[in-house]
């Protein structure tokens, strides 16, 4: 059996004021209207209204308590139909009356575009001029959409409210509920001679010029956001916002992990050996890296504070350099002599395996 009482949330001696009060919150919260993307909000508010039905009712309510089942001839039977249930609380518009669509005009679009930067421009930050195409306030009639010497009239479908009234069939049985007029798209006003310009919708696609501060460090894929920079709206609300995202072009240099730059630097046999000192590159310029003697290929060297700029944060990441080891393929008769002297020296076998013929079973 449903428990009724858990559902709105009251105790089991609470008072028909106390009944009242909570579904007249529960109500405001659950209706499928305020949920119009949400499948299961209709049969959430059926719940409440349901406990409602038994627990307003003394005779339903006392039956309820002793543990009898309430049929399905034992629900609603006080009503005439949601709105009815909603008109006894919220006024004779039903939930339009404390939660209906009004009048109300469209918010401009946002428009995205993209910025390309190097990588060396992505780790200081820079200032770019973009251009891109957006709908703006059309200036022959001041984004009204009407012509010159004409205006806006009063809305026919719904007498300028903004919202017309219609019924809906439901597992409650028929609903009256509030929505935006078509007609006017909420506006309660609709042009009677269009501009010709923008023909009558107020806007028209123009290109802007805007100057972007990048800040240092962002990566491939940051959005910035540029508000009030994107298509202007109707008359009375707020335009859109305008979003870049950066496309950082690789670097043959680096491979970027996050704040941390990697490079692959290669030494020659002997420099493993005996240690050298290499010429690495940074973000910019070069500057030296002192390989130990008997480095092995695969060693890694970490340069702190040699990397990219933490975005919004800060400090620095660390740069890291793979050293590998080049192996000669080939060699001169001259290298091969001082090779097998080195090897003789070091008491290694340098003799070339013999090829073993194959056999066939």
């Amino acid at each position: 059996m449903k428990d009724y009482y858990e559902i709105l949330g009251v105790a089991r001696d609470a008072s028909a004021e106390e009944i009242k009060r909570a579904f007249r919150k529960l109500a405001r919260e659950s209706h499928p209207d305020a949920h119009p993307d949400d499948p299961t909000a209709e049969e959430r508010f059926r719940g409440v209204a349901e406990a409602y039905e038994v627990l307003s009712d003394a005779s339903k309510r006392a039956r309820y308590d002793r543990g009898e089942t309430l049929g399905a001839g034992d629900l609603f039977s006080n009503f005439g139909g949601l709105d009815e249930i909603l008109s006894q609380f919220f006024g004779g518009q039903g939930f339009g009356g404390f939660g209906g669509v009004g009048q109300r005009t469209a918010r401009g679009s946002d428009v995205g575009i993209l910025v390309d930067l190097t990588l060396v421009e992505a780790s200081v930050g820079v200032s770019r001029e973009v251009v891109y195409v957006a709908p703006t306030s059309c200036e022959v009639c001041d984004g009204s959409g009407a012509a010159e010497g004409s205006g806006l009239v009063t809305c026919s479908t719904c007498g300028g409210r903004g919202q017309v009234q219609v019924q809906r069939n439901t597992l409650l049985g028929a609903m009256l509920t509030t929505v935006q007029c078509s007609t006017c798209n909420g506006r309660g006003r609709t042009v009677d001679d269009p501009c010709t310009t923008c023909h009558g919708y107020g806007r028209t696609d123009q290109e802007r010029t805007v100057m972007v501060e990048v800040p240092a460090g962002v990566d491939n894929g940051t959005r910035l956001r540029l508000t009030g920079r994107g298509g202007a709206g109707e008359i009375g609300s707020p335009p859109g916002d305008l979003y870049v995202e950066v496309r950082v072009t690789p670097d043959e240099r680096f491979e970027r992990n996050g704040a941390d730059l990697h490079h692959q630097a290669t030494i020659s046999y002997s420099q493993a050996v005996l240690g050298a000192t290499i010429s690495v590159p940074l973000l910019e310029g070069e500057t030296d890296l002192d390989v130990p003697m008997g480095t092995a290929s695969g060693t890694v060297f970490r340069m702190q504070r040699y990397g990219m700029p933490q975005l919004r944060r800060r400090g620095l990441g660390d740069l890291f350099i793979t050293v590998n080891v080049d192996v000669p393929v080939e060699v001169s008769d001259k290298e091969r002599e001082i090779l097998e002297q080195l090897a003789a020296i070091r008491g290694e076998d340098t003799a070339r395996p013999k090829k073993r013929k194959r056999r066939w079973s």
